[in-house]
Parts: C-alpha cells; structure tokens; sequence
C-alpha cells in the first residue's frame, strides 16, 4: 500500500523540477558547512545537468557526519 502513494509522489516530484532534470538521487546527503557553520541536508535530490560532474564532490555522506 505505501507503494501506491510513494510511486505517485515520486513522479510528481520529478515533474516539478522541469526538463532541466539530469539524474535523480535518492539517499541523505549533505553540503559542507558554510562559514556560519550552516549546512542543506536532503534525501532525495534533483541534479540539473549544469551541475551533475560537480555533485559528488560538493555534497556527500561525508558531509552528513557530525550533524
């Protein structure tokens, strides 16, 4: 049953970010922590195809530790 409201979500989701989408990715991954110690955690999140070589690098599980 969770299935049939997780699918639906999941495509709605995709479709709001528009056709700029490059690759989905689910799992929680974080930014490093910015000079006032603020860090984006999320799991699930939606790669453009601007900044899809740069997103391993920049956000990561490593990044999560410690929050």
């Amino acid at each position: 049953m969770k299935i049939l409201y997780i699918l639906p979500l999941l495509v709605f989701l995709t479709s709001c970010a528009g056709g700029n989408v490059a690759k989905v990715k689910f799992g929680k991954r974080c930014t490093a922590a910015d000079a006032s110690g603020l860090k984006e955690s999320s799991y699930i999140w939606l790669i453009s195809k601007d900044a899809l070589k740069s997103f391993n690098k920049r956000i990561n599980k490593s990044n999560c530790f410690g929050s």
